[in-house]
């Protein structure tokens, strides 16, 4: 385990949590907006209503072909650069859909769609960047604090969405034009963020351990298991939700509030997640992420009553929390500056990577795996099984491995 420079300034380091906390919460906003509307839009535009939801799963994919390289150009040419150009990309691929609805062009859209997915990829970094200037003592919470800054997203995305989505004669073309606007005047907060790069100087090791060398790492590897399945899973229930929400008889506005409880369970929990992380350590809180993960699973198999679905939903959201966050943490606390550039690309291109699949599979297993809705949301929840038990499986295995090793604890 790699300890901080005992230089690093707590001051600045809070100043940079902040900064990126605030980058969450408003540049982030435009994610929910066009997570709502994307497949309303495409499906306005596609030939084929089975492709509606495909821009959504083209601004995943986005993410995770941009994550390597992006993590590269921030390696080498700084956060402050590299968040610039997530912001501008996000602000290009809004007005490409823009232009693409004036002209009910649908693969216009799905190309502008993969510039959002960059910006994605960008903002996927803000919560390493949060560890970048922290003391090892101050990770945890940082990344907790930057997470939390989605929960105001959260909320400024669907009602930006209520005020834009037909405020002009072509729908959700207001939509787009706002997430224009969002990304040009919140690039400007990357101005203030004092995040030295760094510089690539050879040391005993040269720059560090290679890919396949990371890869092998026990803390590494389970790490990045875990944030797969932790961020694979939220997304393969939560896209089917509402769909089976409405096909066991429920209303929109049902599955409007249940969407809303997990948005809150995903976030709420960031306040004290870096606390928990603290206290008992990465390892647990991950473990802990996974059994809420599974009781969520357990819930949604139980029945198909309001209850289920808000019980599902929660547990959910909790459980992404606290294994994506503690995930993450174990990650940033694995490796050293020179091998963040490498390590961290290859993490977001393998749970996006991971995601994209989920987000592919959601609708298939919902509406194609059984005779109705009722079969279909089993089956969602059925799924979650075998990842669980291989996550599960890997953090058992580094409680083991560290029971033979210098560590004294697992943590």
């Amino acid at each position: 385990m790699f300890q901080a420079d005992q230089q690093l300034s707590l001051t600045r380091a809070k100043r940079n949590v902040f900064v990126l906390a605030l980058a969450q919460a408003f540049l982030g906003a435009q994610l929910p907006i066009i997570f709502v509307i994307g497949g309303l839009a495409g499906q306005s535009m596609a030939s084929n209503i089975c492709f509606a939801t495909l821009p959504i799963s083209m601004i995943v994919f986005g993410s995770m072909t941009t994550a390597p390289w992006m993590s590269q150009f921030m390696q080498r040419f700084g956060r402050q650069m590299g968040f610039v150009l997530g912001s501008a990309a996000g602000g290009f691929g809004a007005l490409v859909c823009a232009y693409a609805l004036q002209q009910s062009s649908f693969p216009l859209f799905l190309a502008g769609s993969y510039f959002t997915g960059i910006y994605m990829s960008a903002q996927g970094f803000y919560r390493f960047a949060a560890v970048d200037t922290a003391p090892y003592e101050y990770r945890g919470r940082a990344i907790s604090y930057v997470m939390a800054g989605g929960l105001v997203a959260a909320v400024i995305g669907p009602n930006l969405v209520k005020l834009t989505a037909q405020a002009m004669v072509v729908p959700f073309l207001g939509s787009y034009l706002t997430v224009l606007a969002i990304n040009a005047v919140g690039v400007l907060l990357f101005f203030f963020i004092d995040i030295p790069r760094v510089e690539e100087k050879p040391t005993q090791d040269g720059n560090g351990r290679s890919r396949v060398e990371l890869l092998k790492t026990p803390r590494i590897a389970v790490a990045m298991i875990v944030a797969m399945v932790s961020y694979a899973l939220m997304n393969l229930v939560m896209t089917s939700t509402p769909l089976a929400v409405v096909g066991c008889g429920f209303t929109q506005s049902n599955a409007a509030d249940i969407v809303t409880a997990h948005v809150l369970a995903m976030f709420v929990p960031s306040f004290f997640t870096g606390h928990l992380i603290e206290k008992f350590g990465s390892a647990k809180i991950m473990t802990a992420g996974l059994v809420l993960l599974g009781a969520g699973g357990l819930v949604g198999l139980a029945g198909i009553e309001l209850f289920n679905f808000y019980g599902t939903l929660t547990l959910l959201g909790m459980g992404w929390n606290f294994g994506f966050i503690a995930s993450t943490a174990m990650l940033a606390n694995s490796h050293t500056p020179q091998e963040r550039g490498r390590l961290q690309g290859l993490n977001d291109f393998l749970v996006f990577g991971l995601v994209t699949v989920a987000s592919v599979s959601s609708g298939g297993l919902m509406n194609c795996s059984g005779g109705n809705p009722e079969q279909g949301w089993y089956a969602v929840n059925t799924a979650m099984i075998p990842l669980l038990t291989i996550a599960g499986g890997s953090l058992f295995w580094l409680y083991l491995h560290e029971r033979k090793s210098a560590f004294k604890s697992f943590r």
